[in-house]
């Protein structure tokens, strides 16, 4: 069994229990189809058996320490740019702040240790298994010696994303996009992205884990995976995928070490935070209470006074992942995936159910296409697609998507892709403290793949029938078939003859009518 370097990771926090002060802030408007119920209950009865009110007043060694992102550099809406100052607009995010930085050692045998968990993996996925040879094969799994392998839980998968990585949906082909960069270090694992001459998508590299959704979700269940060529948390369906008779298959790393790793131990201080004693990290009890966008969110935190302490942030995409508790959800427990130590607020969802929110975190999703125009959040309540015009919980709650930093979420009425993943631009935040350094990173380069990017295009009353924020028609999609990114396309419709370009909307070529994209100079 691994152990931790306890000299390296010790962390002290000393928890100061003082007067609570509430956050204040102004209205911030709330998309049209999202909206605060007035008869759920917004704080949940505390359990008698994970509360406490006793204070922890050290933390010698942490059982679940959480891997820095591997994001260095700063962005706003758009494109990169330096690290901003203190009281300046962005400042707060992900690159700002630096954690246990990852950290692996190659063991020369076919498995490789990550220093700072002290978890030891595979090194090599092999050929994609189904869900259930996956499972069977963890037992039988012999390499370099170890025969205590086991199929990873999402936390312990998780653990190795790193967001230096791009999108590369709207690529076709490697040979398309040269010098890709995946969202798991190529130096240590082996990684391959989809194969599209065997009828795959450039993107189609998910990684199974052992977690199941335990919400409804859609027929036949989901298991949770880490898509390491998207950078993203689904549920994925272990059955055959529409029009395919064989199941869906994955990659798959096997793990070996300590079991400790992504269980919580949360603490109720009694004056509304919350410290999960096995990251030491101290969080809000409560969330925002009121949806945001990105800016937004990064500055409440940063000018949040909360329980006294004046040193809170927005935490990254893997921070705020580690306290989802996916043995909840809206469908088994009526609350968000979270521990019921913490209060969320609800809402009322697309589908017009009473649900939870997603959370926004510090960290940029980059995208090859649209640069840095996005941001991770996760899903403490559903998340949301519309297929065939019903809304169904299509990821389920504790993914990890990504969705643009600025916008009109109305614009988005039947959500968008080709699952029609629900858009929210407007999000809440749930702020943190502890964990990092206490130097902040200002100025530095900027990150020469997103340095221009074009504005998020929205739908618009021009492009389509109807209502403004309908979808493009059919036949906006059916002009890009075959095409590549950013070149020009025509169709007939209703309306007569329409001139574009395509654009790549999520993973879908798009003819986007009136738009000029300028060039990303991705290198």
């Amino acid at each position: 069994m691994f152990r931790f370097n306890k000299m390296a990771l010790v962390v002290v926090i000393s928890l100061v229990i003082t007067g609570c002060n509430l956050p204040a802030g102004s209205e911030t408007p709330v998309a049209a189809t999202l909206e605060p119920s007035p008869t759920l209950q917004t704080t949940e009865p505390l359990v008698e058996e994970t509360a406490t009110s006793e204070i922890v007043p050290e933390i010698a060694e942490q059982s679940y320490i959480i891997v820095d992102t591997g994001q260095t550099y700063c962005y706003n809406d758009s494109v990169s740019i330096p690290c901003p100052e203190p009281g300046s607009a962005y400042f707060g995010q992900d690159a700002q702040y630096v954690g246990n930085q990852p950290s692996y050692a190659d063991n020369g045998d076919g498995t490789v240790t990550d220093l700072t968990t002290g978890l030891m993996w595979s090194r090599d996925p092999g050929s994609k298994l189904t869900y259930e040879q996956a499972v069977g094969g963890a037992e039988g799994f012999n390499l370099a010696g170890y025969n205590d392998w086991r199929l990873p839980n999402i936390k312990e998968l998780y653990s190795l994303i790193l967001f230096s990585g791009y999108d590369p949906s709207g690529c076709e082909s490697q040979a398309e996009c040269t010098n890709l960069m995946p969202f798991i270090d190529t130096d240590f694992f082996n990684f391959q992205y989809g194969q599209p001459e065997a009828g795959e998508r450039l993107i189609d590299a998910q990684f199974i884990s052992n977690t199941a959704y335990v919400g409804q979700g859609v027929q036949g269940g989901l298991v949770f995976g880490v898509n390491f060529a998207d950078g993203r948390i689904k549920g994925y369906s272990s059955e055959p995928l529409p029009d395919a008779t064989d199941d869906k298959t994955f990659f798959v790393l096997y793990v070996r070490g300590e079991t400790e790793y992504g269980v919580n131990q949360f603490v109720d201080n009694g004056d509304g935070t919350i410290t999960d004693q096995a990251t030491g990290l101290s969080w809000m009890q409560t969330d925002s209470q009121q949806t945001l966008g990105w800016g937004d969110a990064l500055a409440y935190c940063e000018d949040l006074s909360w329980a006294g302490y004046e040193d809170w942030r927005l935490p990254n995409a893997k921070e705020l992942h580690s306290i989802v508790d996916t043995t909840r959800s809206p469908d088994t427990s009526n609350t968000a995936a979270a521990n019921s130590l913490f209060q969320s607020s609800p809402l009322t969802n697309e589908a017009g159910q009473l649900d939870y929110g997603y959370y926004w975190t510090s960290t940029t999703h980059l995208n090859r296409q649209i640069a840095a125009t996005q941001a991770v959040y996760i899903a403490f309540g559903k998340a949301l697609g519309n297929t065939g015009g019903a809304w169904i919980d299509i990821h389920g709650a504790g993914a990890q998507r990504s969705d643009p930093k600025t916008g009109n979420p109305t614009s988005f009425p039947q959500g968008r892709g080709p699952q029609g993943d629900a858009v929210r631009i407007l999000n809440y935040a749930r702020c943190v403290r502890g964990g990092v350094s206490a130097e902040v990173s200002t100025g530095g380069e900027l990150d020469p793949n997103a340095a221009t990017a074009p504005a998020i295009l929205e739908p618009s009353p021009q492009t389509t029938p109807g209502a403004a924020g309908d979808q493009p028609p059919p036949e906006a999609y059916a002009a890009c078939e075959g095409k590549k990114v950013n070149t020009a396309c025509e169709y007939e419709w209703i309306f007569g003859r329409q001139e574009g370009v395509c654009y790549d909307v999520f993973g879908q070529l798009v003819c986007m009518p009136g738009v000029v994209l300028p060039t990303i100079p991705f290198p």
